[in-house]
């Protein structure tokens, strides 16, 4: 490989390496051009998988200030998925190739910066997606909202009760509708402060 065309992969190695939101690195060996073909469409536009020279891809690595122990398991034919997408449908998809072809190897990572093992990836791969963890925040958040939606619906309805208990009562005590308005105020509060939380 000529000089010029090996400073151009370190360029597009580092470029891939600060672009990514994480990488994860395999050994192929043994994966024939298929299977490896097969992994690249199951892996979809969640992550770039590519086969790299370990001495080009630790200078592309070094540059990008990517995690020494990162660029210690360059051993051996190596390639790495550059994740795109949500890290964890990639490390499944990675995970799940590995399962039903067990020549690919995991050999760790990076995600977010945060260098990882093989354990640590497979673990990632077993959460539930982006999407279905959103999913559950927004219906958690839309119980909650529905709830304080009921309470403040029912400050008002409780408060006009409260304002119909105390006519009712004032009426059975034959008092006029002329009583003055201050101790209107205070037997409502009264009667708010006695009156049980729901």
């Amino acid at each position: 490989m000529a000089k010029a065309e090996k400073a151009a992969a370190v360029a597009e190695l580092k470029s891939e390496f600060e672009s990514s939101s994480g990488a994860v690195l395999t050994e192929y060996r043994g994966l024939t051009v298929a299977q490896l073909k097969e992994l690249r469409t199951n892996l979809g536009e969640n992550a770039k998988f590519a086969v790299v020279k370990n001495t080009l891809t630790k200078r592309a690595a070094n540059e990008a200030g990517v995690d020494e122990q990162f660029r210690e398991l360059l051993e051996g034919p190596s390639a790495i998925a550059f994740v795109r997408g949500d890290v964890v449908e990639a490390a499944k998809g990675l995970r799940d190739f590995a399962k039903a072809n067990p020549l690919l190897v995991i050999k760790g990572g990076f995600i977010d910066g945060k260098s990882m093992d093989a354990a640590e990836i497979t673990r990632l791969a077993d959460l539930e997606s982006r999407e279905v963890l959103l999913a559950k925040l927004a219906g958690a958040m839309k119980g909650s909202m529905a709830n304080a939606a009921a309470l403040f619906n029912a400050l008002p309805t409780q408060a006009a009760q409260l304002a119909e208990a105390l006519r009712a009562k004032r009426e059975a005590a034959g008092e006029t509708a002329d009583a003055p308005a201050d101790a209107l105020a205070a037997e409502a509060a009264e009667a708010a402060d006695e009156a049980p939380a729901e």
